[in-house]
């Protein structure tokens, strides 16, 4: 874990940062930022990349990091957004918003895989850092659950598109909604399925 050399070495307050929704035509993209009490907790020792938890585990770890957070912060950057600015770009600036929104400036920044300019701490783009750094874990985690809530109650909003349960992505069946049903307000204009849907 790449927070043990970073405590040893007198540094406490790291901040872990990651998204959730880059690869998804609908919906905001969902950035967290959180510092952790104690990375080091056994308490969080079932805390891992998002991707390899299943829905449930996700939803238990989601309470666990924030009862073991000093601060964390959660950025929504919406579909127009990202059509206005480019995906990179949007990352980036969800990162550098939910870094600014902690209560307390990071004396480390740990992002997975992007350098992140601009930002008063020093930082470390850490390749698969879902998997190698605990705190960009638990950003991950909060990350997901909560863009996967809100994907839920964007499905009520504009049914017919099966939303709760691709959350967005492309898939065969949201494929098959968006030629039938057109696109909507949350689909990102700016990729390349739903741009030739509109050309077509």
């Amino acid at each position: 874990m790449i927070e043990n050399k970073l405590i040893t070495a007198g540094i406490t307050l790291i901040a872990g940062v990651d998204e959730a929704g880059r690869g998804a035509c609908a919906g905001p993209l969902v950035v967290a930022a959180v510092i952790l009490n104690d990375p080091q907790s056994k308490e969080l020792i079932d805390v891992r990349d998002s991707k390899e938890l299943s829905p449930s585990q996700r939803e238990t770890l989601f309470d666990l990091i924030i009862r073991n957070s000093k601060h964390h912060a959660i950025i929504e950057i919406s579909s127009h957004e990202i059509d206005r600015i480019g995906l990179h770009r949007a990352n980036l600036e969800g990162m550098r918003r939910a870094i600014s929104a902690l209560g307390e400036e990071p004396q480390y920044v740990l992002t997975d895989g992007y350098e992140i300019e601009g930002l008063s701490s020093p930082s470390l783009a850490v390749w698969k850092g879902d998997q190698v750094a605990i705190s960009i874990s638990a950003a991950s985690i909060l990350a997901k659950v909560h863009r996967d809530r809100l994907m839920q109650a964007l499905d009520k909003d504009f049914p017919g598109y099966g939303l709760a349960l691709h959350k967005g992505y492309v898939t065969r069946a949201h494929q098959e909604a968006l030629k039938m049903m057109g696109v909507s307000a949350i689909h990102r204009r700016s990729y390349a399925n739903i741009a030739a849907l509109l050309n077509s």
